[in-house]
């Protein structure tokens, strides 16, 4: 299956969940918030396409603690292609970053990852006080304890 994506970060993040994080972005959105700090990602024809699992090695050769941040744009206009991705990092603590209600993520996204980060960015609520977020509105949650693999 193929995914589109705009970058990984090459300088992991303490800003995009807990621990030392990997930030995968994305391509194409489907939200357009007001004053997104990432809009270079909302036109998905501007990815990078490629198999989900050559997106796989290209995380295993760029995360080196196995702790990454699914964001975009928005993940879940490529929903399918999110939870192969995520099978194909059972080993990895997956964050996703959604723009959407937590009642749009699929149940079997949620299965697999162990954090999240949901609600649309609303400018008037932007927020540098409460962790992970942007809006005083989006949440952050624990969805999954850590199992021995």
């Amino acid at each position: 299956m193929k995914i589109s994506y705009n970058t990984i970060m090459r300088n992991p993040s303490l800003c995009d969940g807990k621990g030392y994080r990997t930030v995968v972005f994305l391509q194409g959105c489907d939200l357009h918030c007001k004053n997104c700090q990432n809009k270079d990602t909302w036109d998905v024809s501007k990815g990078h396409l490629v198999e989900t699992a050559e997106l796989a090695a290209l995380i295993r050769e760029t995360s080196f603690n196995k702790q990454i941040t699914i964001s975009g744009g928005e993940p879940l206009m490529q929903k399918d292609a999110v939870l192969e991705l995520i099978e194909l990092l059972p080993d990895y603590d997956i964050c996703l970053y959604t723009g959407h209600d937590i009642s749009e993520v699929p149940q079997l996204i949620l299965d697999k990852i162990h954090y999240i980060k949901y609600g649309r960015f609303i400018d008037e609520l932007k927020t540098s006080m409460i962790p992970f977020v942007g809006s005083s509105n989006q949440v952050f949650m624990e969805v999954k304890h850590e199992t021995s693999k």
